[in-house]
């Protein structure tokens, strides 16, 4: 048989035999944190892997609870203006890893410096809410005084939004608006995130970073609730390979996996009857990006044709085998205040016919073009799938094109690449968490698409304080990204899978935007008898 087959067939018997596992010790945890972290920066991250790492070192105004519940951080109240447009923060007595307080003035400085056009922050957008904050990032005023982001002492911090943003609360949770140690910073210049220099005001503080192995944290006893957490030393081991990632927590070498894409998809049947596998719906999307500057993904024509032709029923059936609802929008149904669009259904008919309106009937002509995925063993085989329909309904030849994390989401920003493999999982439970990506010019958009009506819409429900109104201009919006113009295709909704054992291991809850911060893990030890 082949060598594949054998190796699903050692992994399965062990799976069904093996019953003990190693417990941990009472004070250290391992988990598996996917690929290799970008960055440590909160100014620079985007991926998962480094959010989770990141939140565990830094903690902004707000945090999130183990329920993803938003619930105050070094802000330990707030009060909001008559108009819903000032707020107003009081800082509690909170600490840096190495002992000097943090202050209000430090949030000024942490956003001006992710704000700043130099620092080609991906994730600036979160702060476009505050009033000037949008053109300042984007060059058109020059002062900072103006954006609305004061100090008026050490403990306050007072904050001008442009429009009321019910989700601005969430958004403080968020890595981009966490608060970065300048004294640390200046003085180590891009060295100031390595293991002994990154001064953190988190739960943890960074001890290690081994690259391709694993990232350690350290318990942060100057954390200003420091008493509540309760684990030591956190190891964040880093691999790309579901099966790797598997032995690693079936040796009793992990505690926790807590990503689909690190789950081997043909043992998915097998492990959904097991007590320590867990799954549930989240927030998150799986599609594709087309890079719209690049011929011919530049004619909508082509972008529909290939949308049509997508089999999803067929990908998560076949691949994915977790239940994942197929995806016609990017917004996930469950959004609150939000009903998605209808989007496009497979219609190869439709699709041949659009092809040929471009120019390229039967896909003669059709120029050589690639996808990319990040590394991944689920990225790879939805990719072999796609590359097998768009052949057999369109007649075109589409290659693969595979890149390590890092290197991956370079091409992303630079728009190196034809169709790119991505996903996203909502920062907080309102659609413009997953529509405002695609407004023109944003870090996130990644295709190089602008439509000025998509933006006209998206500005326009910024200030609609109809819960109603704004639900139908988001519909709008999002029924031109879907229907009409593509620069994207939605494959599916991702249901959240984690491996662990619930009698080892507490603090771990579902929830809809899949927020499972470190500090809240406790080990439960093994009962006597």
């Amino acid at each position: 048989m082949p060598l594949w087959t054998r190796s699903f067939l050692f992994i399965l018997l062990l799976g069904i035999f093996c019953g003990c596992h190693r417990s941990s010790p009472p004070s250290t945890f391992t988990y598996v944190n996917g690929a290799e972290p970008e960055s440590l920066d909160p100014a620079i991250i985007t991926g998962q892997p480094e959010m989770r790492l990141v939140s565990a070192l830094f903690e902004g105004l707000t945090a999130r609870n183990k329920k993803g519940e938003v619930e105050p951080g070094v802000a330990e109240s707030w009060t909001l203006s008559n108009d819903l447009k000032t707020i107003r923060f009081t800082l509690r007595k909170a600490y840096w890893s190495n002992g000097d307080p943090v202050t209000a003035p430090e949030f000024v400085q942490s956003w001006e410096r992710a704000l700043n056009p130099l620092m080609a922050s991906k994730y600036a957008e979160l702060l476009y809410p505050i009033k000037n904050a949008e053109s300042y990032n984007k060059g058109k005023i020059d002062d900072f005084n103006l954006v609305g982001v004061h100090a008026p002492d050490l403990q306050t911090l007072e904050v001008q939004l442009e429009n009321p943003t019910p989700f601005f609360l969430d958004l403080c949770s968020m890595a981009t608006l966490y608060p970065v140690h300048f004294p640390s910073l200046k003085s180590e210049g891009r060295n100031w995130i390595k293991p002994g220099k990154l001064i953190s005001n988190g739960a943890y503080k960074l001890k290690e970073w081994k690259i391709d192995d694993r990232v350690v944290l350290q318990k942060n006893r100057h954390y200003w609730r420091a008493d509540q957490v309760n684990i030591e030393e956190i190891s964040a081991l880093t691999t790309s390979s579901a099966t790797t990632a598997f032995n690693l927590f079936y040796s009793g070498k992990a505690d926790l996996i807590m990503d689909k894409g690190l789950i081997p998809t043909l043992m998915i049947e097998h492990l959904r009857k097991q007590p320590y596998f867990h799954s549930n719906p989240f927030l998150a999307t799986y599609f594709y990006r087309f890079n719209v500057t690049r011929k011919p993904f530049n004619n909508p024509k082509v972008r529909k044709a290939f949308a049509l032709s997508i089999n999803k029923q067929q990908i998560v059936d076949k691949i994915t085998r977790a239940g994942e609802p197929i995806a016609h929008s990017l917004t996930p149904p469950g959004v609150r205040n939000y009903t998605p669009p209808q989007g496009v259904v497979q219609n190869i008919a439709l699709a041949q016919k659009l092809l040929a309106e471009a120019g390229y009937p039967k896909g003669k002509g059709f120029p050589s073009v690639s996808i990319l995925y990040n590394s991944s063993e689920l990225n790879q085989q939805i990719a072999v799938e796609i590359q097998s329909m768009w052949k057999e309904a369109l007649g075109v030849n589409v290659t693969l094109q595979n890149q390590e994390w890092k290197v991956y989401l370079g091409s992303l920003d630079q728009l190196d690449f034809d169709i790119a493999r991505s996903s996203w999982v909502g920062d907080y439970n309102d659609a413009n968490t997953f529509l405002d990506c695609f407004v023109t010019g944003r870090g996130n958009n990644r295709t190089g698409w602008s439509h000025p009506q998509y933006d006209q819409l998206m500005a326009q429900s910024a200030s609609e304080q109809n819960t109603g109104k704004r639900a139908e201009i988001l519909q709008s919006a999002e029924q031109i990204l879907v229907e009409q113009e593509l620069p994207i295709v939605p494959i599916y909704h991702f249901v959240g899978m984690s491996l662990y054992h619930r009698e080892k291991l507490g603090g771990f809850e579902s929830n809809v935007v899949d927020d499972h911060p470190l500090r809240e893990l406790y080990l439960i030890q093994p009962s006597k008898k």
